[in-house]
């Protein structure tokens, strides 16, 4: 009888240290896919944002504005666009990740924290991410214009 009871402690404490595992490595995936997701929409964004910046440059041509006006113009709208709709994307992913991971593992307690912490990660990261490629996509395109511009 001893040795039944036995059995049954270590098959517990087996299945509650597969959960702490199977929690750990749920969570470590769900950073990595949130960074993966992270740079993937901060490249596609930028993408969008320079090709709506080009649609204003060539507008901005169309009424004759100034270079300078012109500049800004791009900068501010690609700046603008490019952080508002990374954070706005990273909320949502973070959102549903954590959500999802939460169901699985059917852990109630740890949902707010895993909300908490993947939106502060998927924030920071996709913050950082746009304003650097933002600014190196606007340097880029002034540098471009300005040659093109000159010729």
């Amino acid at each position: 009888m001893q040795l039944l009871s036995i059995y049954k402690i270590q098959a517990g404490e087996d299945f509650s240290s597969f959960n702490i595992y199977l929690y750990q490595s749920v969570h470590y995936l769900s950073i990595y896919l949130s960074i993966y997701l992270s740079i993937y929409l901060s490249i596609y964004l930028s993408r969008s944002s320079l090709f709506l910046s080009l649609c204003l440059c060539l507008c901005c041509l169309y009424l004759c504005l100034s270079v300078w006006a012109l500049l800004s113009l791009s900068v501010s709208l690609s700046l603008s666009l490019s952080i508002y709709l990374s954070i706005y994307l990273s909320i949502y992913l973070s959102i549903y990740l954590s959500i999802y991971q939460s169901i699985y593992l059917l852990i109630n307690q740890s949902i707010y924290l895993s909300i908490n912490q993947s939106i502060y990660l998927s924030i920071y990261l996709t913050i950082n991410l746009s304003i650097h490629q933002s600014i190196y996509l606007s340097i880029n395109q002034s540098i471009n214009l300005s040659i093109y511009l000159s010729i």
